[in-house]
């Protein structure tokens, strides 16, 4: 289907849960429209390019760059911003919370995606382990070069999300085999 460059277009799709529709050009970003036609002021713009990562948000369950998406394409698609990550209001998630607890915030503008990345992939991959976690926020800039702090808070948050006591020696002992050696 080819779109009037001309006119506005309804988009249908369902955000963080619930149906969702904005209004935009065939050339609005899904940023634009997320921040400016909703309100859902979450999801960072940086680069504008894709490089940076703050604007990741989950399409279909899969993180992708809300820069680099044109709106009109998450039409019927099931969209996820940080605001879903709570599981209701006043309340944070587990990531949420572990960043929290492990100061994983510092400035915060990078936070965004790095949680809805680290969200999207440990739903595929509970298990996984501080290689695994590095590569994902590896994808991401942090000016304030939080990463170890991130990190940690993503291990927690993982052993958490698998039902597992992070203070266990056990379970540190698994994240630690995971670490590399000097």
């Amino acid at each position: 289907m080819q779109l009037d460059a001309h006119q506005r277009h309804r988009v249908r799709f369902t955000l963080n849960g619930a149906p969702a529709e904005v209004e935009v050009e065939p050339r609005t970003l899904l940023t634009d429209a997320l921040r400016h036609g909703l309100g859902l002021t979450g999801t960072h713009v940086g680069c504008e390019h894709g490089v940076c990562g703050a604007c990741t948000v989950a399409i279909d369950g899969v993180p992708a760059r809300a820069c680099l998406t044109l709106a009109v394409g998450v039409e019927g698609c099931n969209l996820r911003t940080v605001e879903g990550l709570a599981p209701e209001p006043g309340r944070l998630g587990v990531l949420q919370a572990a960043f929290r607890r492990h100061h994983a915030l510092q400035c915060g503008f990078c936070t965004a995606g790095i949680l809805m990345s680290l969200d999207a992939y440990l739903r595929l991959r509970p298990r996984a382990g501080r290689a695994e976690l590095t590569e994902v926020v590896g994808g991401h800039l942090c000016r304030c070069t939080g990463y170890a702090s991130i990190l940690a808070a993503a291990l927690e948050a993982a052993a958490i999300l698998r039902g597992e006591d992070p203070s266990d020696p056990a379970t540190r002992e698994a994240t630690d085999a995971e670490k590399p050696h000097a």
